[in-house]
């Protein structure tokens, strides 16, 4: 099959996080037929995973928004590009290779709880690992550190026309919020917000809102957090969501900068701001991960993803360059 196949074939198997059985089941049949011996372990799809060398990316996506559809250059829908291409670049390789030198793992869950590569990492302990995301084909060594808050912050009701009667929730919540962008080499995404009624004309009493801390790897995220922690303080409760350090990449970073010059590309270097499977591998085998793909990360979760068909095919070239690497 070429490229555009593959990766139609993939994007019209919806896998949204907690429905990957199906997808799971393609790619393991798509690897049985290029001679792998390839199984399942809980929803992971696995090649060779005791290698201490792994390339892996993530078979769920986030809830569909747009279908398939291709323009000649760019191929668009949920999950086109995360990590829908990925998958395909590793399915190009391993049709082109005749002895693997490295493992390959599909994890379930990555949107969500990050179980699939969880359960990886602490059953297989690999030693470095190329995580396929969307990176612009860049070598993205640098992976930030996280926080992800949820704040529930209370305030008084009062009849819309008298607001100065009451105290207003989400007025409260926005302050927080602009005390939280103060906080030195920190970004701060605000996801979700949510106050107050459309139809009572109330200044509401509550505001809820889920908000993400990002920031480089010499940032630790016990400084960060107390710093959130004093900008709440009587304001908001405060949940913790998810919380990690960031990390660099060394030896796979080099290692992956002479594929991709071996593959006649430049080497170019990133960061990757977002969490991925790559933390897990990292915190919890000890791996030394790199995140390395196709498609541009911003458009991700979004209704204008997309992916540059040729940019999937660039992906795999590199991968055959890793393993002669190897």
């Amino acid at each position: 099959m070429d490229t555009l196949s593959i990766l139609k074939e993939l994007v019209e198997i919806e896998s949204p996080s907690g429905k990957e059985e199906r997808l799971a089941r393609y790619v393991l049949t798509y690897l049985g037929k290029l001679g792998y011996d390839a199984f399942i372990d809980e929803l992971n799809v696995l090649v060779s995973p005791e290698k201490e060398f792994i390339v892996a990316t993530h078979l769920d996506t986030v809830r569909v928004l747009t279908p398939f559809s291709f323009d000649g250059e760019y191929a668009y829908g949920t999950g086109v590009c995360d990590a829908k291409a990925s998958i395909t670049a590793i399915l190009l390789a391993l049709e082109r290779i005749d002895h693997p030198n490295f493992g390959v793992a599909f994890f379930y869950d990555e949107e969500e709880g990050g179980k699939g590569s969880e359960n990886f990492s602490e059953k297989y302990k690999p030693k470095k690992a190329v995580v396929m995301e969307p990176t612009d084909l860049t070598i993205a060594n640098s992976h930030y550190g996280g926080l992800e808050i949820r704040m529930d912050v209370k305030g008084v009701a009062a009849h819309g026309a008298t607001p100065e009667k009451g105290e207003n929730a989400i007025e409260n919540c926005i302050e927080i919020i602009e005390e939280f962008k103060k906080i030195k080499e920190t970004t701060v995404s605000v996801q979700f917000m949510h106050g107050g009624h459309e139809e009572n004309y109330v200044i509401p009493e509550s505001c809820k809102a889920r908000v993400e801390f990002l920031f480089k790897p010499h940032i630790k995220t016990e400084n960060v957090l107390e710093k959130i922690k004093a900008i709440c303080l009587g304001k908001a409760e405060l949940t913790v969501k998810e919380i990690y350090d960031g990390f660099l990449s060394y030896e796979t970073a080099s290692l992956l900068k002479e594929a991709v010059k071996k593959a006649g590309l430049e080497a170019r270097f990133s960061d990757m701001p977002s969490w991925s499977d790559a933390v897990n591998l990292y915190h919890l085998a000890g791996c030394d991960a790199v995140s390395f793909g196709p498609g541009e990360l911003y458009l991700c979760h979004t209704r204008r993803e997309r992916v540059r068909l040729k940019d999937v095919e660039l992906a795999a070239e590199v991968l055959v360059a890793l393993n002669s690497l190897l």
